[in-house]
């Protein structure tokens, strides 16, 4: 049995210890928001948290993540309210199809965590996932957007 938390919820599954986490996410707890896409840590689809950390979980076997702190795109809302990388996907109209979403949301707030004010490079540099429509122009937007410079900005316009 491995222990695990995800979302802020205990959860107990039994599985081999080398199973990759995504599937433990997706078929065994019925999380579905993260994505298989490669299956080799390259698109970044299966990206969640695992200790404030961005993993390809598609590759990251579920005891590597015994015990700790798993968010998946299912547990950034707190309290009703959408993470503002969420919002900022939203008001920037990002997605295309779709697809890679989940991943490059959780890969942008993980870069955010580390740099709340981005440069144009430091998000190239930091945003791996890979998106098939190519909507990469609307992603770096909406960064910049959910930024603590973006943010501060929204808020003056407001004033």
């Amino acid at each position: 049995m491995i222990k695990l938390t995800v979302n802020g919820k205990a959860r107990t599954v039994d599985v081999e210890p080398e199973m990759p986490l995504l599937w433990v996410l997706r078929d065994e707890l019925d999380v579905k928001g993260p994505k298989f896409g490669c299956g080799i840590a390259q698109c970044g689809a299966c990206t969640v948290h695992v200790n404030n950390e961005p993993v390809r979980s598609c590759s990251f076997p579920v005891s590597a993540a015994a015990g700790k702190k798993i968010v998946t795109i299912e547990g950034l809302a707190q309290g009703g309210k959408l993470h503002p990388v969420q919002q900022a996907w939203i008001e920037h109209q990002v997605p295309q199809c779709g697809y890679c979403q989940s991943g490059q949301i959780m890969a942008a707030v993980a870069l955010l965590r580390k740099n709340p004010n981005p440069s144009d490079k430091d998000i190239d540099d930091s945003m791996t996932n890979i998106c098939r429509c190519g909507t990469y122009a609307r992603i770096r937007n909406a960064i910049h957007a959910a930024s603590k410079g973006g943010r501060a900005a929204k808020k003056q316009s407001k004033a």
